[in-house]
């Protein structure tokens, strides 16, 4: 188990160290602001969604901490191509799996269930899914900045 939890948390750093989809993104057409006060990280994302309903790209830009980055990244990566419909059901599932004892991934996780551990420390939850929720806003095209508190 120490290795696979070794592993796991070199995902995390490298996806924290070197984020990917990360920077502007010009013609998107849909943004939002996310904030958690709590430990200072803040993050934008944008997203090009065509008229279909699906999400052509999408990045991100801010700061935080390296599970926080991680996750934007990681989530940046698994929700490209996806309809946004299917973007919400993987949020769903994401969240599930780092606030619920008994969540298991479902098969459209892919390199996501490495932060699943963050749900033995509540506070790092927040820092987990930021990013998510403030996909969710820029999606709904909702004009407040979303914050974790």
């Amino acid at each position: 188990m120490s290795d696979l939890r070794d592993l796991y948390q070199e995902v995390i750093l490298d996806h924290g160290r070197t984020p990917r989809n990360f920077g502007p993104l010009e013609g998107a057409n849909r943004t939002s602001e996310g904030h958690n006060p709590l430990c200072g990280d803040h993050i934008e994302v944008h997203a090009v969604v065509d008229k279909d309903g699906r999400i052509q790209d999408v990045k991100f830009e801010g700061h935080g901490c390296a599970i926080s980055t991680a996750s934007a990244s990681m989530m940046t990566d698994a929700v490209k191509g996806k309809t946004v419909e299917e973007a919400r059901q993987l949020f769903e599932h994401f969240h599930d799996l780092v606030t619920k004892d008994d969540a298991l991934p479902e098969d459209d996780m892919d390199k996501l269930v490495v932060l699943a551990g963050v749900r033995e420390f509540p506070m790092r939850v927040k820092c987990a899914t930021l990013a998510w929720h403030t996909l969710n806003a820029a999606l709904e095209n909702e004009p407040e900045a979303v914050t974790t508190e």
